[in-house]
């Protein structure tokens, strides 16, 4: 009797372990992506496209409040011609869901910027799937909304 119940005590100390293991890794998970979307977003208000061609798939896909598609050489391209200019971005509110070599982030900006000319400026809710190929994480897909105000009940 005494057997099993240092079986099973052994048993309850390893999952605890495991647990507590995969908590820490997760917590990991979190503080590296969230740092890594900081670092984006401070990225595209100085123009930075080294930092965008390091954290971005070849294959990234984003897919932008207006409903259309672009990828990364095409995020880098608008950088350097100035088609796409920030002026800030302020990331908040992270949340960060792992699942293997596979997260997704999500978080909230208040941006200041234009594109083409055209003030894109406001507050955004953002979606990225992240997977971590080769012992580095990188974005492969992206989609911004645009918050709208609050609707007023009648």
């Amino acid at each position: 009797m005494r057997k099993i119940h240092a079986v099973a005590a052994l048993a309850i100390f390893a999952s605890s372990f495991a647990i507590a293991a995969a908590q820490a890794a997760s917590s990991d998970v979190t503080q590296t992506l969230t740092k890594t979307e900081q670092e984006d977003s401070k990225a595209f208000v100085k123009g930075d496209t080294a930092i965008i061609d390091r954290d971005f798939a070849d294959g990234f896909v984003f897919t932008g409040p207006d409903g259309t598609t672009s990828g990364k050489a095409d995020a880098i391209n608008m950088l350097k011609n100035g088609d796409l200019k920030f002026e800030s971005s302020m990331p908040s509110d992270f949340k960060v869901m792992q699942y293997g070599d596979t997260a997704v982030v999500t978080y909230q900006s208040v941006d200041k910027g234009s594109y083409k000319g055209q003030d894109i400026s406001g507050t955004y809710r953002w979606t990225d799937v992240w997977v971590k190929h080769g012992g580095k994480w990188q974005v492969v897909a992206g989609q911004g909304t645009p918050v709208m105000a609050a609707m007023k009940k009648p």
